[in-house]
């Protein structure tokens, strides 16, 4: 396996763009449809009383696992009476280590990294992936960068592939900034097409808002999953992008 396929998605809690309607069977039939070997998710809902009661689809990283055959990580973040929801990683691959970080900088928002390990069948290297979802004011959002650099540079080594994707709400896009001149870690769309992808609102994309950023790793092929059935299935749309190992010279 020369390349593997990365997809980060914001689930909406399985809930249409509206919250009206709970979808994680059609979301689940469409992610089977883009094969993704690693799948970012953030908005996952582990529990939730009322609507796992009345609907398929919950724990919904369990839910999704079982129905894609993927190994699956759960970092919860936030908790409340009824239930609650954090990030997710698939993988297709074994999931050799698992560790959800706080991100949270205000009592409103309650946020998470979580970091598993992957070894992806026949690389030389296992692969660091961080899946997180950032907050909405650009000021919370810059202490959760410095939160993120630290845990980058104490828990993962300088020469480990890594993806770091999710929803980084930045619609200011600082990230890049922030991101490669502290770890190296370039964003994939913009590597390969000059700038980032736009992913929200799903039915007329206009913001910015979810990255796929890399280290160590080349950029193959990139895509926003745009169009039916994606646009009615989250308010955010799909990013995939094919990477491969960082020739050595």
């Amino acid at each position: 396996m020369n390349s593997i396929s990365v997809v980060t998605y914001n689930l909406h809690k399985g809930m249409s763009p509206l919250g009206r309607r709970a979808l994680m069977p059609e979301i689940a039939g469409a992610l089977q449809g883009l094969d993704p070997d690693v799948l970012f998710l953030q908005e996952v809902q582990g529990r939730h009383l009322g609507r796992e009661q009345q609907h398929r689809g919950w724990p919904q990283h369990d839910f999704l696992a079982g129905q894609l055959t993927r190994h699956a990580s759960y970092g919860m973040n936030a908790r409340y009476d009824h239930g609650h929801h954090g990030n997710a990683v698939l993988s297709r691959f074994p999931i050799a280590a698992t560790a959800n970080h706080d991100l949270t900088v205000n009592r409103l928002e309650q946020r998470g990294l979580l970091h598993t390990l992957i070894q992806p069948q026949g690389w030389s290297q296992p692969v660091a992936c961080l899946c997180g979802h950032f907050n909405l004011l650009a000021r919370d959002r810059r202490r959760q960068y410095q939160v993120l650099l630290r845990y980058i540079r104490q828990h993962i080594p300088a020469d480990m592939p890594l993806i770091l994707a999710g929803d980084f709400n930045d619609w200011q896009r600082e990230a890049d900034e922030h991101l490669k001149a502290a770890t190296g870690l370039t964003e994939a769309f913009v590597s390969h097409t000059g700038r980032h992808a736009r992913s929200f609102p799903a039915r007329l994309p206009l913001l910015s808002l979810d990255r796929i950023y890399l280290r160590g790793l080349e950029v193959e092929s990139v895509a926003v999953c745009h169009g039916q059935p994606w646009s009615h299935l989250s308010d955010h749309l799909p990013l995939q992008a094919r990477v491969r190992l960082r020739s050595r010279h």
